[in-house]
Formats: C-alpha cells, sequence, structure tokens
C-alpha cells in the first residue's frame, strides 16, 4: 500500500489519498491522471488492467485503488 501511495502522490501530489473517496467523483484524478496511474500500476505489480476495471468504482479512494491491485495479482 506504500508503494501505491507514493505512485498516487507522484501522479496528483495535492490529495489527501488516505482520507479521500471521491477522487474520481471530484475530479482530484483526472482521465490523463487515470491513464499514467493504471501504466504505473501495471509496472510496479505486474498486473494488466482491462478497460473495463477503468471505472469510478476502482479508482475513488486509495483503497478500492489497492483492493484492485489484489485482486488482479491473483
Amino acid at each position: 500500500m506504500e508503494e501505491l501511495l507514493n505512485i498516487l502522490e507522484d501522479i496528483q501530489p495535492d490529495a489527501d489519498y488516505k482520507t479521500c473517496t471521491t477522487l474520481i467523483d471530484d475530479g482530484i484524478l483526472s482521465s490523463f491522471d487515470i491513464l499514467s496511474l493504471v501504466g504505473e500500476l501495471e509496472d510496479a505489480y505486474d498486473i494488466r488492467i482491462l478497460p473495463a476495471e477503468i471505472v469510478p468504482a476502482n479508482f475513488n479512494s486509495a483503497e478500492a485503488i489497492w483492493n484492485m491491485v489484489q485482486r488482479l495479482q491473483k
């Protein structure tokens, strides 16, 4: 999870990833940020994120992103 937080802070340093649950809904992460994040996550965690996974529910919080990463690693 710490590595994920570092990746998120590199992409968008102004957000509070520990408490925010509306990263997409409130426009904190832009579509460009999400594309960058997908590439970083795929490289860092050796996973493949398919387009069907790129939905707000999977990216609205650091916890949701982490849950998706863990699910895709299995």
